[in-house]
């Protein structure tokens, strides 16, 4: 698929990145764009500035305000907010001269809406794993760091590593992008969701300031166990952790990754990557939340983290006070991890002392 004529659905921050970057690798892009933004790319073009190093890139591409159903593309990228994903199913599903169609979203809900209105063999779902904000026409991005790309999980719905996937994974590497291929890709878009949803909404609770959150120890609590109240109604749903990194929130004690998250986010990357993207689409966080609290009725699973941050889609809620820490952190793992430690001494210790006799 190389030189490949590829259309990229959604002119927002990470659109913009994808859509210079493969046009970049000497792809045949157009990008799909309206309003006001549609007006900076036509007057600017794509302007990047990489948050890190400040350098900045201009790019020019094919500028589109919808797709025609007699248009004929290679692959389409839909990278876009997950709520404004129903509105364009029938513009894509009208057009049938293009095979290959990711979604590259935040997505609770599955792929059945897309294969309903597409059919299955033009779906494959992902996510662009990068991150940033937009200035007037200027998009400033987090992509690499410490020299690393950004990791792109994609995936065929059935996990099957096919021709077109292996073709499309090389088309986006030319772009600069590293690819994981998923046997699972619904589970981890699940298990993403159930990690950003308590973020993005302790954010809101702490008043959209993740510096205010970093101080705020009962919203970070709530935060922790909201997300680990989703995993365990995925593991319910009989969905394994993926990746197998964030099960890290399953075993480390609560006051340990309570302390570790308040040292992450007190920092201005989390607030590029965390809250100016949460304060930036609160329409789709309360959008994911309720995907998700679908899930949750499908399980026994209590959740009152998740249903107390809930709240907080609300605009209006009342933001909880900057530093409040009246909720009891569980200690519970730790004493019990200590007491198993001090029997299994003393248990040694009683043998030793039986042998010596």
């Amino acid at each position: 698929m190389k030189n490949s004529k590829i259309l990229v659905y959604g002119a927002g921050v990470l659109g913009s990145l994808f859509a210079a970057r493969l046009k970049e690798a000497g792809n045949d892009v157009s990008l799909l764009a309206r309003g006001n933004r549609l007006a900076y790319l036509r007057e600017h073009g794509i302007v990047l500035e990489d948050a890190f190093s400040g350098k900045s890139t201009i790019t020019q591409v094919t500028l589109v305000e919808q797709l025609r159903p007699d248009d004929a593309y290679d692959l389409v990228l839909v990278i876009m907010r997950k709520n404004q994903v129903p509105d364009i199913l029938p513009e894509l599903a009208a057009n049938k001269n293009t095979p290959n169609i990711i979604f590259m979203t935040n997505n609770a809900a599955g792929a059945d809406a897309y294969v309903e209105s597409l059919g299955r063999e033009r779906v494959l779902m992902g996510f662009p794993s990068a991150g940033g904000t937009r200035q007037g026409h200027v998009v400033r991005y987090i992509a690499e760091r410490e020299g690393r790309k950004p990791t792109i999980p994609l995936g065929e719905l059935d996990g099957g590593t096919t021709t077109r996937i292996i073709e499309i994974a090389d088309l986006l590497r030319g772009g600069g992008f590293e690819i994981e291929f998923q046997t699972n890709i619904d589970a981890w878009l699940k298990y993403h969701v159930a990690l950003v949803v308590p973020i993005a909404h302790a954010i809101y609770m702490a008043g959209g300031d993740n510096f205010k959150l970093a101080k705020t120890r009962d919203a970070i609590v709530l935060m922790v166990r909201g997300v680990r109240e989703g995993f365990r109604v995925l593991q319910a749903l009989n969905l394994p952790i993926t990746p197998p990194n964030l099960k890290m929130f399953t075993w480390i004690p609560e006051p340990f990754m309570v302390a570790w998250a308040s040292r992450m986010l007190d920092n201005e990357l989390m607030e590029l990557v965390l809250s100016q993207h949460a304060n930036a689409a609160p329409d789709e966080m309360k959008f994911l939340a309720d995907e998700f609290l679908h899930l949750v009725k499908q399980t026994n699973i209590a959740t009152p983290a998740l249903e107390r941050l809930y709240i907080y889609s609300d605009p209006n809620s009342q933001p909880i006070d900057i530093g409040s820490a009246q909720i009891p952190l569980d200690w519970r793992p730790i004493w019990l991890g200590t007491g198993v430690l001090v029997s299994v001494m003393l248990s040694t210790l009683l043998i030793l002392s039986r042998r010596k006799k």
